[in-house]
C-alpha cells in the first residue's frame, strides 16, 4: 500500500474519533432507554449496566486521544447521536417482542462499533501515532466482546420470551 499523506490520515483520524465520540454518546442513549425495560431479564439488564459502564470509559479514552492531538469531541454529534439513540429505543418500546427487537439492534450496533475502533485502529497505525493504538484496542476488544455475550444469549433470550409469552406473561420486557 502506498504511504499516505500524514495530513490526511490525521484529518481523517481526528474526524472518526469525533464520530465514534458521538456514536459512543448515542449507545448511552440506547443502553439507558433499555435499561428501564428490563424487569422480566436480568440477565440483560445485568450485561448492559456492565457495558454502560464500558462505554463511559470508551468516551474517555477518546477524550484522551483528541485531547492529544489538540482536539475536542463535537458537541453538536454527541448530541444528535444522542437524540438518535433515544428515539431509536423509543421505536421498539411498543413492540409485543420489544426484547427481541433490542437484542437484534444491540448486536448490529455493537458490531458498528467495533468496526469504527478497527477503522481507527488502522488509521493511527498508518498515521504511526502509536499511542492511541492501546486505547482503541481495548474499546474494540469491549465492543467485540458485547456483541459475542449478545450472540451467545441471542437463542436462549429468544426461548425465555417465547416462553413467557406461552404462559400469557408479559413477555416484551
Amino acid at each position: 500500500m502506498a504511504t499516505l499523506p500524514n495530513d490526511v490520515v490525521q484529518s481523517l483520524f481526528v474526524t472518526g474519533l469525533k464520530n465514534v465520540h458521538g456514536v459512543e454518546h448515542q449507545a448511552l442513549a440506547l443502553i439507558d432507554r433499555q435499561l428501564d425495560h428490563l424487569a422480566d431479564y436480568p440477565e440483560v439488564e445485568d450485561a448492559l449496566r456492565r457495558h454502560r459502564g464500558e462505554t463511559e470509559q470508551q468516551i474517555q479514552r477518546v477524550e484522551e486521544i483528541l485531547s492529544g492531538f489538540g482536539e475536542t469531541h463535537s458537541a453538536v454529534k454527541d448530541f444528535a447521536l444522542s437524540i438518535s439513540g433515544n428515539l431509536a429505543a423509543l421505536a421498539h418500546v411498543f413492540a409485543p417482542d420489544e426484547i427481541l427487537k433490542n437484542s437484534f439492534a444491540n448486536y448490529a450496533f455493537e458490531n458498528f462499533e467495533a468496526a469504527s475502533y478497527t477503522s481507527l485502529i488502522a488509521l493511527a497505525e498508518a498515521g504511526s501515532f502509536g499511542g492511541p493504538t492501546a486505547l482503541l484496542q481495548t474499546s474494540l476488544r469491549e465492543e467485540q466482546a458485547m456483541a459475542a455475550w449478545i450472540d451467545e444469549h441471542n437463542a436462549p433470550l429468544t426461548l425465555k420470551y417465547a416462553a413467557r409469552r406461552a404462559a400469557g406473561e408479559t413477555a416484551s420486557h
